[in-house]
């Protein structure tokens, strides 16, 4: 290779992630989403943009490797047994969505005019979801691991495994004759079964073993290696038995889910599956040909609407039919309503075979990318134009007309806990709270919590804060703390008020609002932390009690310091640090085992006179 040749490369390989940098910020900024960031930059470099890459296809190629490895590392997160328990999603969802999706797009196409073969082609295109932006935007949202997020991926799985007998229907409606040699579709056959199973011997009785023996030569870079190894080893074999790329991957990861290198090997693939599949949005942004769409736009602009609001019109009906609440159908609705990566193989394949021209497969492709850039916009659309589905608050007793010694604001993991001391000696006391999922699941516990939100007035009110001995506020939220202790001062002066402390600076906020005891949330287990790890260095259990309790008043001292001085900095004389004093001033935590002696006479006499005094 040419000095030349090496340096344009290079440029190339600077101008794709310059082209990254500057635009997915700025898209994420805007609210846009990094997708949507992603194509944009693409169609900027593309050839059909600035002209700096003409052949979008070989980065798409190469790119396709990061959707290989996100469906490794969701395999991580699936374990056979969760795996299994989806089950009737991946197979009864999936079957259900595809068989009327397919129906209906084919009847898009048949409506513009296509040919049955060609409509069939195109709706299947555009059937097939695309596994990339789907996956990255759920996991933008945090939603992967979620119940409606299963249900999509559930589905999403079903799709990359009817690629393959897509292709094999795509060679039977092929118009081209091609005597296949006899026994050959056998030996296809067998060879991806072949494939499947060797992969999954290999996962059961190889990797384990193999991660085990890496692991003992401490080498962190040949763990790295190690795991883009298993990862595009096994993307290689299925794909050399005739399979899906992406399904390989996930089966690996499958069957790594319960390895105790779980973590390691996710934590090693992340960097190459985020830099690789932000590879693969720039070539699907290179790959919109603007001179297809500009020829041919009135076309494939009302072809794109056509087909995502039909699949979209599609989702939700079986969404609804499989009793998804409104809100769910809608979403997944939308952030399905495209065409995927998996598409462009088959409308190649199609092309191949004789069954769409030149032309309809530049347009189907158009179509699908189009599709693919327009989805982050309308999930940002709905999300911001709907509100969240308020849950059902069947089952669920507001606060009206309590009464109890004691009212607890917050059942929460710290209000559970204090509660246990209350409950212990029979106190009467009323719990209310707002999280209406903790309320169902506190009643499966023994537990009667109240709805109700303690900001507001009337519902203290109705709580019988105004006879309540004392009132527990264990909120994990600062401000509406704040606001609770202001109304019970002023309404109900007859109250104790005790109230979780979120740290030092609101704990000074609410002494100084008046209230009867507050405590920072995590100061006792903190404590509590603090003698377990004296023990864990040899400190005896009776010298770790007292210098936890020498803690204790140290803290209270420097409360007491920052209540005078007015500022955090006050209390600082009585923090012990570990930077290195110019001039040491040990404090000893235990008292001396013998009694000081002097070591002559003078020394002595000077003792003598201090104990006089």
């Amino acid at each position: 290779m040419s000095a030349e040749s090496g340096a344009s490369q290079l440029v190339s390989v600077v101008a794709l992630l310059g082209a990254a940098v500057v635009t997915v910020p700025i898209f994420r900024r805007l609210g846009l989403g990094s997708v949507l960031g992603y194509l944009a930059a693409g169609l900027v470099i593309g050839p059909f943009g600035l002209k700096w890459f003409s052949d979008p296809q070989s980065i798409l190629h190469v790119a396709e490797l990061g959707v290989v490895m996100f469906l490794f590392v969701i395999g991580l997160e699936m374990r056979p047994s969760h795996l299994w328990s989806l089950r009737k999603q991946i197979f009864g969802l999936g079957t259900l969505q595809i068989a009327v999706c397919t129906v209906l797009l084919t009847g898009v196409g048949l409506v513009f005019g296509y040919p049955l073969a060609v409509s069939f082609i195109g709706g299947m295109g555009f059937v097939l979801t695309s596994t990339a932006v789907v996956m990255q935007l759920l996991a933008e949202r945090g939603d992967v691991a979620l119940p409606h997020g299963q249900k999509v991926v559930s589905i999403l799985l079903f799709e990359d495994l009817l690629i393959v007998p897509l292709l094999v229907l795509v060679a039977f409606m092929s118009p081209q004759v091609v005597e296949p040699q006899e026994g050959s579709r056998w030996i296809a056959i067998g060879i991806g079964v072949a494939s499947l199973a060797g992969l999954i011997a290999a996962g059961i009785w190889l990797l384990n073993p193999f991660f085990r023996i890496l692991a003992a030569a401490k080498a962190r870079e040949v763990m790295t290696a190690a795991a883009l190894l298993v990862v595009l080893g096994a993307a290689l074999l299925m794909q050399l038995g005739g399979l899906s790329m992406a399904m390989g991957a996930f089966l690996a990861g499958v069957l790594l889910s319960e390895s105790t290198f779980r973590h390691q090997i996710e934590a090693d693939i992340e960097p190459f599956r985020g830099i690789l599949l932000g590879l693969f949005f720039l070539g699907v942004g290179m790959a919109l040909d603007l001179g297809v769409v500009a020829a041919n736009w009135p076309l494939i602009v009302s072809a794109v609407l056509a087909m995502m609001a039909v699949k979209a019109a599609c989702i939700y009906m079986v969404a609804r039919v499989t009793r998804s609440s409104h809100a769910e159908a809608l979403d997944r609705a939308v952030l399905m309503a495209q065409g995927g990566e998996f598409a462009f193989v088959l409308f190649a394949a199609a092309a191949a075979a004789g069954i769409i021209d030149a032309t309809v497969n530049a347009n189907l492709t158009a179509i699908v990318v189009l599709s693919m850039a327009l989805t982050p916009l309308f999930v940002l659309l709905l999300r911001r134009f709907t509100h969240p589905e308020q849950p059902s608050m069947e089952g669920i007793e507001e606060a009206k007309g309590l009464s109890g010694s004691v009212l607890i604001i917050g059942f929460g993991r710290f209000g559970q806990v204090m509660s246990q001391s209350l409950l212990a000696r029979d106190v009467d006391v009323t719990i209310i709270d707002t999280d209406i999922e903790m309320i169902r699941s506190a009643e499966e516990f023994g537990f009667k919590i109240y709805y109700g939100d303690g900001t507001r007035l009337d519902v203290l009110r109705a709580c019988g804060a105004q006879t309540a001995q004392s009132i527990a506020i264990c909120i994990d939220d600062k401000e509406a703390a704040n606001r609770i202790v202001e109304l019970v001062k002023h309404e109900f002066p007859q109250a104790q008020v005790l109230v979780r402390s979120f740290d030092r600076e609101h704990s000074l906020a609410l002494i100084a609002a008046g209230v009867d005891f507050q405590i920072r949330e995590t100061f006792e287990s903190a404590v509590e932390f603090g003698k377990a790890a004296l023990a864990s260095v040899g400190i005896s259990p009776e010298d770790a009690e007292t210098i936890a309790l020498e803690i204790r008043r140290r803290d209270a001292e420097r409360l007491e310091l920052e209540i005078a001085g007015g500022d955090l900095r006050s209390g600082i004389p009585a923090l012990y640090g570990n930077a290195r004093p110019a001039k040491p001033t040990p404090t000893p935590f235990t008292k001396p085992k013998r009694e000081a002696r002097a070591l002559n006479e003078e020394a002595a006499e000077i003792i003598g006179e201090e104990e006089e005094e």
